[in-house]
């Protein structure tokens, strides 16, 4: 969704605004005109949402008393030709943040993402936030399996779409669990402390993760009444195994705490 309601610094009082497209004025607030792919609140009062493009962001919007006279932004790009960025990324699509306002993205360069504001060591806005500020924010986890022959700009050759952030528990593996749709491994990958872990539909193959959410339907009956949903949603359906007829489902996740678990 288009956002033209926000500034890059904080406001003087009567100082001037500049149009999104005039070259930067450190003099003066800066308005942002950008599209928003994926979108979350955090629990300070702040929005998140993705920046798509080469090499994409993430944008904080604090809206304010009285928004959008009050609205403000920062900006963080994903750290891309950066000297001091110890992994490379680029072009993020969905996001979701955790319980700490931690913000969890999937890159196209086959990352599962997080950034945290908290690490920050430069000014969060003003002249100096120019999008590069805070490289030491992100964090950049490879995607499991293979990458594409030769390919040195890039993490794995799985397709991520999309993530969820478990805060409650819903799958089984722990709160505050980000869930990555892996479009080309046929599956939804989590990352539990430190370690991918790959929940892989068997059949029909061709399971192709759009979105996700979960619930508790009754915390006192362990792993059976918990669990996460997600779509099964390819704009053609009839590709997957079994052929013409195939349409949508929905897919209900649950983690056993043992294999013969009942």
């Amino acid at each position: 969704m288009p956002t033209d309601v926000s500034d890059n610094f904080p406001r003087a009082a009567g100082s001037v605004t500049s149009a999104p497209r005039e070259p930067m004025d450190p003099a003066k607030d800066m308005r942002m005109n950008v599209s928003l792919y994926g979108d979350s609140p955090g629990s300070d009062g702040s929005v998140w949402g993705t920046v798509q493009g080469m090499p994409g962001g993430l944008l904080r919007l604090v809206p304010g008393a009285s928004p959008p006279e009050t609205a403000l932004s920062e900006y963080y790009e994903v750290p891309w030709n950066d000297p001091k960025a110890a992994v490379q990324g680029f072009a993020p699509r969905g996001m979701d943040i955790d319980s700490n306002n931690v913000v969890w993205t999937v890159l196209s360069s086959g990352h599962l993402a997080s950034f945290d504001r908290r690490k920050c060591k430069s000014a969060l806005n003003g002249p100096a936030a120019t999008g590069k500020q805070c490289p030491e924010g992100w964090t950049l986890h490879a995607m499991p399996g293979p990458n594409y022959k030769g390919a040195v700009d890039s993490g794995s050759a799985d397709s991520v779409y999309y993530d969820f952030v478990d805060r409650f528990n819903m799958l089984g593996v722990g709160r505050d669990i980000p869930i990555a749709t892996g479009n080309l491994s046929e599956a939804l990958v989590a990352l539990v402390d430190g370690n991918f872990v790959t929940l892989r539909v068997p059949y029909p193959m061709g399971f192709f993760a759009k979105g996700m959410d979960g619930r508790i339907d009754n915390p006192n009956t362990g792993w059976k009444g918990r669990g996460i949903f997600t779509t099964f949603a390819t704009r053609a359906p009839f590709h997957v195994e079994g052929g013409k007829g195939n349409t949508s489902k929905l897919v209900k996740f649950q983690m056993r705490p043992s294999p013969i678990a009942k």
